[in-house]
């Protein structure tokens, strides 16, 4: 299940992370791909599975 790498520094060290990944000449670009084995795609994560998932859960 795609989400946000371990460590990453909260919500905001995630933004900070997709300006990074995104942008080929961001001074931290393959830094920070290396850190996450080279891919990221933040669009795979799938809202309504991980609900799904959640709502599968019993207490």
């Amino acid at each position: 299940m795609p989400c946000p790498p371990e460590d990453v520094g909260g919500v905001p060290g995630y933004v900070e992370f997709l300006d990074a990944i995104i942008d080929p000449a961001h001074e931290e670009h393959q830094r920070l791909l290396d850190w996450c084995d080279g891919s990221f795609n933040p669009s795979a994560f799938d809202l309504p599975d991980v609900n799904e998932r959640l709502f599968e859960i019993k207490f």
